[in-house]
């Protein structure tokens, strides 16, 4: 669901409510917008404690997170001071493409979860960025500070991170506003026929199994992923360069697996194991995007990480 955004005062998240949304829960709402300004994983519980809180109004009044909105009501939401997060830094070393005052892009590792949760309380890239950066913007709260986006744990590849809220909202509305350039790379089971193609499939959560995504209809978000064929390695294997138009949870590997091709070395989409690969042979390539402050445009590349390297060039010799 789109939404006009502005800002009222630095920490002032102000909608208009749409048609579309009129009769929705108030907390969802909310829950959806963050999502949009890049703060997927936010729970509803959270955001029900700041209703709570009165942190959250419509038309001025505090409301209860059950409240329905109808058309043309106004939604304020007070961002609450970014808190001392209980997360311990940890001199884990980043491999850093680029980094000034606003904001910083690493190289993540395979096996690196981004940013804390239940069984990763430490090792992660937060974890890594509060000992390296002195500040980090406080919009995604405790457990994620900093966070913009996010690639999943076994994912290698280009991450960005705001050390100040000024750039995390700029990079929170670019990605919104589909303007980030990201580019992967992945190695997928099968011959692809097409040269390139597009997948616009909606994603949403699998019914039978909530941690999981799938191409779905029901409670889905429009999901578009672009792909053009580098290599095909025989007929068993080819190469691909993805791009993101848009940004759900686990998008490439549901869509890959939707066409019938899904990622080499995927636990949970993919096939039996079939590469020795500690997950998903899927790299973020490239990373693209304007600095929130100087409006520049900046370009970064990461080349593949040795393992798939050293997978691609045994496939070639089998």
């Amino acid at each position: 669901m789109s939404s006009n955004l502005s800002l009222d005062r630095e920490d002032d998240l102000e909608w208009r409510i749409r048609p579309e949304a009129a009769g929705e829960r108030a907390d969802k709402f909310i829950v959806d917008q963050l999502a949009e300004l890049g703060q997927a994983g936010l729970s509803r519980t959270q955001v029900q404690e700041w209703i709570r809180e009165g942190a959250a109004t419509v038309n001025g009044r505090s409301i209860k997170a059950n409240y329905k909105l109808s058309e043309g009501d106004t939604v304020v939401l007070v961002v609450p001071e970014a808190q001392e997060a209980d997360i311990m830094p940890e001199n884990i070393p980043l491999d850093i493409v680029y980094e000034d005052s606003d904001l910083i892009v690493i190289n993540k590792p395979r096996g690196m979860v981004v940013h804390p949760a239940p069984g990763h309380s430490s090792g992660t890239v937060v974890n890594a960025l509060m000992y390296h950066c002195k500040d980090l913007s406080g919009i995604n709260g405790l457990l994620r500070p900093g966070i913009v986006h996010r690639i999943d744990k076994d994912t290698t590849g280009l991450l960005m991170a705001a050390k100040n809220d000024l750039a995390h909202v700029s990079l929170a509305e670019q990605l919104k506003e589909h303007s980030v350039t990201r580019k992967y790379i992945a190695l997928v089971h099968g011959k692809l026929p097409h040269d390139q193609g597009t997948v616009d499939a909606p994603i949403g959560r699998d019914a039978a199994d909530r941690k999981l995504f799938t191409v779905t209809d029901r409670n889905s978000k429009t999901a578009v992923t672009h792909f053009v064929v580098l290599e095909r390695i025989g007929e068993d294997y080819s190469l691909l360069e993805l791009q993101l138009e848009t940004g759900r949870t686990h998008q490439i590997r549901v869509h890959m697996k939707y066409i019938g091709h899904p990622l080499a070395g995927d636990p949970v989409y993919g096939r039996n194991k079939t590469v020795p690969l500690n997950g998903q042979a899927l790299h973020a390539a490239v990373l693209g995007f304007t600095h929130p402050r100087t409006g520049k445009r900046l370009h970064f590349e990461a080349a593949l990480p040795s393992d798939m390297e050293q997978i691609l060039v045994n496939l070639r010799h089998r």
